[in-house]
C-alpha cells in the first residue's frame, strides 16, 4: 500500500504544486540586434534591467545566499588570466515564469561546447563501489532493454523520466510519500546542469517506495521473461531493482534535513568537538521503532535497573520533533558517543550515511538491503557487525571489545568517516548518477520519445513556484550553479566472477570470525558468573 500523500502548496497557499498542469516548459526565443549601434543601445538597457532584477530578486528571496544564485539571465565571469577558460554560471531565472511560465531556452546549455573539455582519461578512477553499476545492469547485458520492458515497470512506478538532448521530461503516475519524488527529480535536473549535454537520451521508470519489488525468482528459467528495469533507492539479494541515490542528498524538508553537502560539513565539524576517547563509552541509537519489528526488538537492549547492555536507545517521535522545530534532532550534536547503532527500518534507512560520518564505531545490525554506496563498506574495517537474532549480547560484546581495544576501535570509526568524507562527496553522487544512467542508456534498443502527457522540468519550474516554502530553501541550497570544470571520474571495469566471489567470501569469513569471538566472550562470561 502506498504511504499517505501530502500536498505541496504554492506560496499563496491556494493550490497544490502540480507539475502536470501549472508549469509546462516550452522553449523561448530571442531576436538578436542587427547593428552595432542598436546592440549598444540594447546592451545598456539590458544592464540596467539586470541590475534592477537582481535587486528585486534579492529582496524577494530575502537572503544573501539566495540572491547570489538568483538573477534574470546567464552570467559569464571572465578570469583576469586570459589563458583560463571563462566560468559559466546557471542562475535561477524566476523572472521568466512570471511572464510566460516557460523554461529558459538554454537552461542546461544542451549545445554546450565540449570541444575544450579536459581529456576524460586524465580524470581519477571512480570509487570501488561504482563497479556495482555493472552488476545492477547485468540482467539486461545481453538482451538489452526494449520499450515493452520499460512499460512493464509501470504498475508500481511513481514517475517516468525521459531525457532527450539534455532536457528532462516527466510523467507522474502516483504521488510519492512526502517530497521524495520532487527531490529525486530535482537531483536529476541538477545533474543535467552539472554535465550539460553529456547525459545521453534515456527512458526510465522510478519507484520511490522503500522496498524492492522486482523479484529475481520471477525471472529465472528458460521460459521466464526478461525483468522490467525499475529504479529505486535500495534493493536486496533477491531482487533486481536498480539502486539510485536517494532524495535526501538534495534535502528532506519534512524533517528539516538540509542537503547532504552542508550536512556533511556540519558532521565533520561536529567530530572535532570531542575526541573519541572522551566520548560516552556506550552505543547510541535514536529513531522511530514503530516502522519495523527489528527496531522494537532493539529497544529491549536499553539500560534498565536489572541489566546494562552498554546501549543508550531513544525512540524518536517525529510529530513532537516537528512541533519543537527539531531542536533535539541536531545530527552534529549526536557525535558524542563512541559507538552508534545502524538498524534498518521497513527497508534500508537514509540514516546510515549520517551515522557513518560520526567518527564513532558504527555497530551495524545485519542488513537485508543495500543502497548505491554501502556495498563498498567492509566489515571490521568500516563497521562492527551486530547479530540480528541476538542484538543485546552482540552489542554488549562489541562495546566491551572497543573499550578494551581503544586504538583499533577509534581507527575503525575514523576509517568509516573518511570513507564518507572522501568517497561520498556530492561530486561522486553526481558521477554515480551519470555513469549509471549512461550505462543504462547504452542498453536501450529503441529511441526514446516524449509522451504526450509528459511535462518538461527545469530548475525554474521546480523551485520558483515554491517561493517561501522549505522546498525552495533546500532546492536553492543544493542547486548546481555552474557546469563542472572536470569530467566525471572514470568508471572502473566490472568484477570478474572470481573477484566478486572473493569479495563475498572475504566478508562472510569476517562475519564468522566476529561471531566466533563473541561466542568465546560469552562462554567466558558464563564461566565467571557474569551476565
Amino acid at each position: 500500500m502506498r504511504e499517505n500523500n501530502i500536498n505541496i502548496q504554492h506560496a499563496s497557499g491556494s493550490r497544490p504544486l502540480d507539475y502536470s498542469t501549472d508549469f509546462i516548459c516550452r522553449p523561448f526565443s530571442k531576436t538578436a540586434a542587427k547593428s552595432y549601434g542598436l546592440f549598444t543601445f540594447i546592451f545598456v538597457l539590458i544592464v540596467g534591467a539586470l541590475v534592477s532584477t537582481r535587486l528585486l530578486d534579492t529582496t524577494t528571496i530575502g537572503a544573501s545566499s539566495f540572491a547570489k544564485r538568483i538573477t534574470g539571465s546567464e552570467t559569464y565571469v571572465y578570469p583576469q588570466d586570459q589563458e583560463q577558460k571563462r566560468k559559466i554560471e546557471f542562475p535561477l531565472n524566476c523572472t521568466i515564469l512570471r511572464g510566460t511560465k516557460t523554461c529558459p531556452k538554454n537552461y542546461y546549455r544542451a549545445t554546450f561546447n565540449t570541444s575544450e573539455d579536459p581529456d576524460p582519461s586524465s580524470s581519477p578512477t571512480c570509487p570501488e563501489y561504482f563497479r556495482w553499476i555493472h552488476e545492477d545492469l547485468r540482467p539486461w547485458a545481453y538482451s538489452g532493454i526494449t520499450l515493452d520492458m520499460v512499460e512493464r515497470a509501470r504498475p508500481t512506478a511513481n514517475f517516468r523520466l525521459i531525457i532527450l538532448k539534455g532536457r528532462a521530461y516527466v510523467v507522474t503516475y502516483d504521488k510519492s510519500f512526502q517530497t521524495r519524488d520532487i527531490f529525486t527529480l530535482w537531483g536529476i535536473v541538477q545533474l543535467l546542469r552539472r554535465y550539460p549535454g553529456k547525459v545521453p537520451d534515456l527512458d526510465m521508470m522510478f519507484d520511490c517506495v522503500d522496498w524492492p519489488v522486482i523479484k529475481a525468482k520471477d525471472f529465472t528459467g528458460p521460459e521466464a521473461p526478461t525483468p522490467p528495469p525499475l529504479f529505486r533507492y535500495c534493493s536486496d539479494n533477491q531482487s533486481l531493482d536498480i539502486v539510485f541515490p536517494d532524495w535526501s542528498f538534495w534535502g528532506w524538508p519534512e524533517i528539516n534535513m538540509r542537503p547532504w553537502e552542508p550536512v556533511l560539513a556540519d558532521l565533520l565539524e561536529g567530530n572535532k568537538r570531542m575526541e573519541w576517547e572522551n566520548r560516552e563509552p556506550f552505543a547510541y541509537w535514536k529513531g522511530n521503532p514503530e516502522v519495523a519489528d527489528t527496531r522494537k526488538d532493539l529497544l529491549k537492549c536499553n539500560v534498565s535497573e536489572e541489566q546494562d547492555w552498554n546501549a543508550r536507545l531513544y525512540a524518536q517521535n517525529w510529530t513532537e520533533a516537528t512541533k519543537e522545530g527539531f531542536k533535539t534532532s541536531d545530527l552534529k550534536g549526536q557525535c558524542v558517543n563512541r559507538y552508534k547503532i545502524y538498524i534498518e527500518g521497513s527497508a534500508w534507512s537514509v540514516s546510515e550515511k549520517y551515522i557513518l560520518t560520526c567518527d564513532s564505531v558504527t555497530l551495524l545490525v545485519k542488513p537485508h538491503y543495500y543502497d548505491f554506496f554501502t556495498r563498498g563498506l567492509v566489515p571490521m574495517r568500516h563497521y562492527w557487525p551486530i547479530r540480528e537474532d541476538d542484538k543485546c549480547r552482540s552489542i554488549k560484546f562489541a562495546v566491551d571489545w572497543g573499550n578494551s581495544h581503544k586504538l583499533k576501535a577509534q581507527d575503525m570509526g575514523k576509517t568509516a568517516s573518511r570513507f564518507i568524507e572522501e568517497q561520498l562527496q556530492m561530486k561522486y553522487v553526481y558521477d554515480y548518477m551519470y555513469h549509471l544512467l549512461s550505462q543504462y542508456s547504452k542498453l536501450l534498443r529503441y529511441t526514446p520519445t516524449i509522451p504526450e502527457n509528459a511535462v518538461e522540468l527545469c530548475s525554474e519550474n521546480m523551485a520558483c513556484p515554491s517561493e517561501g516554502l522549505p522546498l525552495q530553501k533546500f532546492m536553492i541550497e543544493s542547486m548546481v550553479t555552474s557546469p563542472s570544470e572536470t569530467t566525471p571520474c572514470r568508471l572502473p571495469p566490472p568484477y570478474d566472477p572470481s573477484s566478486l566471489s572473493s569479495i563475498l567470501m572475504r566478508d562472510e569469513k569476517t562475519l564468522s570470525r566476529v561471531e566466533s569471538l563473541e561466542k568465546k566472550y560469552w562462554e567466558s562470561a558464563n564461566q565467571t558468573g557474569q551476565s
